[in-house]
């Protein structure tokens, strides 16, 4: 009787998997050897350990290394974030060079909120360049609102990350109705902060809320004692009542 041959497409399946098989075997296997030659390099004899004791020895020493890789790695993550920083709070901010500073931190701390939130203000800053073009400055105002948003992602109570993203919408990108609930939680958080009641009244103007804006001008004008706010804020309401009532 004659036997019955495999189908091709079985016999190709064959080959591929061996094939596979065999090429993940040969990974291991230079995986294997790369930490047992790194572990030599380390050994006190510079040979593979041949006893418990140098096996031990060699994994103390190469532990050391890798907590020495690890504390550099935190150094440079550290650097990259002050000096960002640095060159945001100088007195010619340079916000360029921040924002690839920043861009550098991240990498090392991905979900460090603060780094985001600067992130934010740099590019928020970059993009009013009057030498960049519409599409640049379209490109950094998005960046700066993703830099806000995922600070807030990570921490959804960062003062600093509400009142920028509030900012960004009113005066940046024309969009205030998404401005105010970060404003409203910016100022549940910061209860007698004057600048954000300022910021979210503008956002209840423009949306065309009159009264909303009225009600938080009066709030200002009762809680303030600097007399140069006072009058800004009197201005302001009466700039609404005005158009209210037009």
């Amino acid at each position: 009787m004659a036997k019955k041959e495999l189908p091709k497409v079985i016999i190709v399946f064959i080959i591929l998997t061996a094939a596979i098989i065999g090429i993940y075997a040969a990974k291991k296997i230079i995986n294997r050897n790369s930490l047992a030659a790194q572990i030599a390099a380390l050994s006190p004899r510079g040979t593979p350990p041949q006893t418990i004791e140098d096996l031990r020895r060699a994994i103390s020493l190469y532990e050391k290394k890798l907590e020495e890789h690890i504390k550099d790695t935190v150094k440079t993550g550290v650097y990259w974030k002050i000096l960002g920083s640095r060159l945001m709070d100088g007195r010619q901010p340079q916000y360029g060079e921040a924002l690839k500073a920043l861009e550098n931190a991240v990498r090392y701390y991905p979900d460090d909120e603060s780094i985001h939130y600067l992130i934010g203000v740099s590019a928020g800053n970059l993009a009013r360049s009057e030498y960049f073009s519409p599409r640049e400055q379209e490109e950094h105002y998005r960046l700066a609102e993703a830099a806000y948003l995922r600070a807030l992602d990570l921490y959804d109570r960062y003062a600093k990350a509400l009142y920028g993203l509030g900012v960004l919408y009113i005066y940046a990108l024309n969009r205030p109705e998404e401005a105010i609930p970060h404003m409203e939680l910016y100022l549940d958080i910061n209860t007698r902060d004057t600048d954000g009641m300022f910021v979210l009244a503008a956002a209840r103007y423009m949306t065309e809320d009159f009264e909303g804006a009225v009600n938080i001008y009066d709030r200002i004008i009762s809680l303030t004692k600097n007399k140069d706010v006072k009058m800004q804020a009197e201005l302001n309401r009466q700039q609404v009542m005005d158009e209210w009532y037009r």
